[in-house]
């Protein structure tokens, strides 16, 4: 019986897939599968990856789609009762996946979370700083102790089998974990957190996060009105009042006049982008 099903999108990883594999095959919970989908990688992922001869390891080889393609490529066939998600450039401890595992089926949790760390250009840091094995179970706690709104980490995560079987990431954009993370805390029944134990997540400077251009960050704000949308449409009360989503922008000339945002208290008009200038309600 496989008790975690992980999904690892692959594309031109060829520095980082090893160590990130060894995480995997070395974890102290043995009934797991490893879904790798390479996706249409140049390089040399692929022949590292086949070097790997872990019967639990199955590849999937496909055209470039992005790695929300990849991810819902993987996900059509997991058969685990509980899925995680591993990028190819990070790696986790090596009983990370027991030990939420075993948390989940200890309190019946459709969300197991560990922390997770940044790390890369000489940095280390601990993004939630998990203290205690503790449920939540209001859609507000869940998005609050899960850091939600700013962090948006699927993969510090493992999730029931059937609270993702309908669920699918947004294909074509980037930031594409913020809108899936939302909707696994909403559906979810219980979420448990599980200290001690970390995903290592690296920065690496050729990353989505550290090569903003302009459609990553129309995407970004795409991600966070739909978001927002899901918030109003679902009537949850976020607590974050620091959370705007851009509606429009009027720039003349490719300079910013006027930023029109959205909470879920309200709107305003933003001059040059920066300084509130009006509240619309």
């Amino acid at each position: 019986m496989v008790k975690v099903s992980i999904i690892v999108p692959v594309y031109n990883s060829e520095k980082y897939i090893e160590k990130c594999l060894n995480s995997l095959i070395n974890q102290t919970l043995k009934e797991i599968e490893i879904i790798i989908v390479n996706d249409g990688s140049t390089d040399n992922s692929l022949e590292i990856i086949r070097k790997f001869s872990d019967s639990r390891i199955k590849i999937i080889d496909k055209a470039n789609g992005g790695q929300s393609s990849a991810r819902n490529k993987g996900l059509e066939t997991v058969c685990g009762e509980y899925i995680g998600f591993i990028d190819s450039d990070d790696w986790i401890d090596l009983d990370y996946y027991e030990k939420l595992y075993s948390a989940a089926v200890k309190y019946d949790a459709d969300i197991a979370m560990a922390d997770f760390i940044r790390t890369g250009s000489n940095k280390h840091k601990i993004r939630l700083n998990l203290t205690e094995e503790k449920l939540y179970t209001t859609v507000e706690d869940k998005i609050q102790v899960a850091h939600a709104l700013k962090e948006g980490c699927t993969c510090n995560k493992i999730y029931r089998k059937e609270l993702v079987a309908n669920l699918r990431f947004p294909e074509g954009m980037f930031f594409e974990d913020g809108i899936f993370t939302i909707k696994t805390l909403f559906y979810s029944n219980k979420l448990v957190t599980v200290p001690g134990i970390y995903y290592y997540y690296y920065k690496n400077p050729k990353s989505t996060v550290n090569t903003m251009d302009a459609q990553k960050q129309a995407d970004k704000e795409k991600s966070r009105r739909e978001i927002l949308a899901f918030f109003k449409s679902n009537n949850i009360k976020i607590k974050d009042k620091t959370y705007w989503a851009v509606l429009k922008k009027i720039t003349i000339w490719k300079f910013n006049l006027f930023t029109i945002q959205e909470s879920m208290q309200s709107k305003r008009i933003l001059l040059f982008g920066l300084i509130p200038f009006i509240n619309i309600r």
